[in-house]
């Protein structure tokens, strides 16, 4: 796959906040060379964030988030700053724009003990460096930075990077280095230095190695039955991500990957010169998967290892055994990245929902939340069921996991649910050691 057409969700996502008029637009389109998005001597100009993927020489592929101003006003302003605020549960690199006519003040402190308090590495930039006393503003803005990473050190609400242990999900040391550059968009002075330390601050905060799939479960050599029920929501003429993304992580690490539906599944064993060493399967026929595939045979699904690979697998596998409690009448919610229109027995509103009340044994009353946006009062479900989140980055999902458990949530997966209500799920698992 090229880094042109990489998914966004793979992409290393780089957030640029500031007060309205700071720059962030401006800056954005001299970072990547083009006019994406709108420049006005207006306040507000920026209502939603924009996004723009490209590649960053010596970073490899990202998107660029440009977000509406921290300090808007009136009920509209403040509901687009809080969108503003919301898109840090998905940046992996926060860029800290910083107007020298206003200096860092509330705002801005605000966000960047937000940014710390996530682990999020952050690089300030005072804009407008061809308007201003460069020196004494940059030391001022540093003395400010400074003063806050240290009071966020001092309160305890500096992030635990423990929590963002794997993949393309950042460092907390990394997000507490106090980095200031000075910027105009309009000469271009600085911009290549921002540049340059953006690239350092990913290879620092992630390392260079992509996280693998599956592929880091198995040995070179290795055969791997994949089985891809082609239904109405399989997409006319290809295959979806996960599956596209599992079979280039099994040829990356030098496996053989074969493709075979569900229906030629027995035929194909039994033509095995020797068994797959892992049957990957299309979740929603686990059951039929599982009567096919010989007990010796290690079996898991796609959207299982998601949750490894976009999540946080242990505690996506207590949220699936915690669907052992669920009684009739209590309330799930279930969410979907995807915006797609649900179809005819579409899984998440549909065959999970059944499923799981013929294993609950009644009736249970769900909620759906779709697209982007995430419930901030969790507490009166019982449990979470997300789908697999190809279409998150890893941060986001993680952010989502870590707001289930401050509210005492069991949280899952839609592969590890259909698991459980088929009575396999302690053999999905088991490839994980789980």
């Amino acid at each position: 796959m090229s880094l042109n057409k990489t998914p966004r969700a793979n992409r290393v996502h780089i957030g640029i906040f500031g007060r309205r008029n700071a720059g962030k637009s401006s800056l954005i389109n001299a970072i990547t060379g083009q006019d994406i998005a709108l420049v006005s001597d207006t306040p507000g100009t920026t209502t939603d964030p924009v996004y723009k993927s490209m590649e960053l020489p010596g970073a490899g592929p990202v998107v660029f988030i440009d977000t509406p101003g921290i300090d808007d006003v009136g009920g509209l302003g403040q509901a687009r700053a809080e969108r503003a605020l919301r898109i840090l549960g998905s940046t992996d690199v926060a860029v800290l724009v910083v107007d020298p006519e206003h200096g860092l003040g509330v705002p801005e402190e605000t966000l960047l003990s937000e940014v710390i308090s996530k682990s999020i590495p952050v690089v300030t930039v005072v804009a407008k460096h061809d308007t201003w006393d460069c020196t004494s503003c940059l030391e001022g803005v540093r003395t400010k930075v400074e003063a806050v990473i240290r009071q966020s050190r001092a309160s305890g609400s500096e992030g635990n990077a423990k929590a963002m242990r794997k993949g393309r999900t950042g460092d907390s040391k990394a997000a507490s280095q106090p980095v200031v550059l000075g910027v105009s968009a309009v000469t271009g002075e600085g911009v290549r230095e921002l540049t340059a330390r953006l690239c350092q601050t990913i290879k620092d905060a992630f390392g260079d190695a992509e996280p693998a799939i599956v592929g880091d479960l198995l040995d070179p050599g290795d055969t791997v039955f994949l089985v891809v029920p082609l239904d109405l929501q399989a997409p006319k003429g290809r295959l979806i991500l996960p599956q596209v993304q599992a079979i280039r992580d099994l040829l990356d690490h030098d496996c053989t990957a074969v493709m075979v539906k569900t229906g030629h599944l027995a035929n194909a064993l039994d033509n095995s010169k020797q068994p797959p060493a892992l049957v990957i399967t299309d979740s929603q026929v686990f059951e039929e998967v599982d009567a096919i595939v010989p007990a010796g045979i290690p079996l898991t699904s796609f959207s299982i290892l998601f949750a490894r690979y976009k999540g946080d697998l242990d505690e996506l596998a207590r949220g699936a055994r915690a669907l052992a409690s669920l009684k009739p009448h209590d309330r799930v919610l279930i969410v979907e990245a995807c915006t797609h229109h649900p179809i005819a027995d579409d899984i998440g509103t549909v065959k999970v929902p059944r499923w799981l009340q013929e294993k609950v044994g009644g009736p249970l009353e769900f909620s759906w939340q779709r697209g982007a946006d995430y419930p901030a009062d969790l507490s009166e479900y019982k449990v979470i069921i997300h789908c697999g989140g190809c279409m998150l980055n890893r941060r986001a999902m993680l952010t989502r996991i870590e707001a289930a458990k401050a509210a005492g949530i069991p949280v899952t997966n839609y592969g590890m649910t259909i698991a459980y209500t088929k009575g396999i799920l302690d053999r999905a698992l088991e490839p994980f050691g789980l």
